[in-house]
């Protein structure tokens, strides 16, 4: 399958610190690819820096095969990338932020399409964010990643802040979307949503890829989660005392 999204020994500073390392991932089109990893290992830099929001300060990015590296402009473009839920404007009601997402408002609704309801966006399209929970902060902010068409779509931890019910619909909705050819990569603390929904990952800590999970561990974690979940830990553990 050919590679939507490739990373090749990927380092990104962070104010005086390089955050990420030396991280090589391959994103096959039209695939759900999960980033694992603790507080701290780099995986919002890894994505923040995929989707052009930083520079990558080394290494090697490519969309479809083209190195973007140098044009963090041309990686936005490409990529749909939801704003942090904390950032929106309190002012501005969730109409008002997907017009200045999608460009206008009809079309980012359009481009959201499906995925609308499990945001419960009709319900929450006038009310302004100030007057929002954590939670319908979040599903605007995933929605923002969708208001404008695009093959790629990177979400950092989209299901902090749901309710169960919530959470449930959107891990559906997303790989309903996944299953209609997009390529999603998400950062996720829920090892069950990794291994339920995901069709490969990585484990990152200390700024570098620890392991791949590919489809065949995808496969043994879904005939025996809790195995898979022991594994993944341990592989933290002692990630973090190395």
């Amino acid at each position: 399958m050919n590679a939507a999204l490739a990373v090749e020994a990927l380092q990104v500073v962070r104010g005086q610190t390089l955050a990420v390392r030396d991280v090589t991932l391959e994103v096959p089109a039209g695939s759900w690819f999960g980033l694992i990893g603790a507080n701290g290992s780099g995986k919002t830099s890894v994505l923040r820096a995929v989707a052009g929001r930083l520079a990558a300060q080394g290494g090697q990015v490519r969309i479809g095969g083209v190195d973007v590296t140098a044009d963090r402009a041309a990686r936005a473009r490409a990529i749909g990338f939801a704003p942090d839920p904390a950032m929106l404007p309190e002012a501005l009601t969730a109409r008002a932020i997907l017009t200045l997402a999608g460009g206008a408002l009809e079309p980012a609704l359009a481009a959201i399409g499906a995925l609308a309801p499990a945001l419960e966006i009709e319900r929450l399209i006038d009310r302004h964010i100030g007057a929002c929970s954590a939670g319908m902060r979040q599903r605007i902010a995933i929605a923002c990643a969708f208001a404008r068409p695009a093959g790629i779509v990177i979400l950092d931890e989209p299901l902090n802040w749901l309710d169960p019910l919530a959470a449930y619909d959107l891990r559906r909705a997303l790989r309903a979307r996944v299953d209609a050819g997009l390529t999603l990569v998400t950062a996720l603390h829920d090892l069950t949503t990794l291994a339920g929904s995901c069709d490969a990952g990585a484990l990152l800590a200390e700024g570098r890829v620890a392991f791949q999970i590919d489809d065949d561990a995808i496969q043994t974690a879904r005939r025996d989660p809790l195995a898979f979940e022991r594994a993944t830990i341990e592989h933290l553990r002692a990630e973090r005392v190395s």
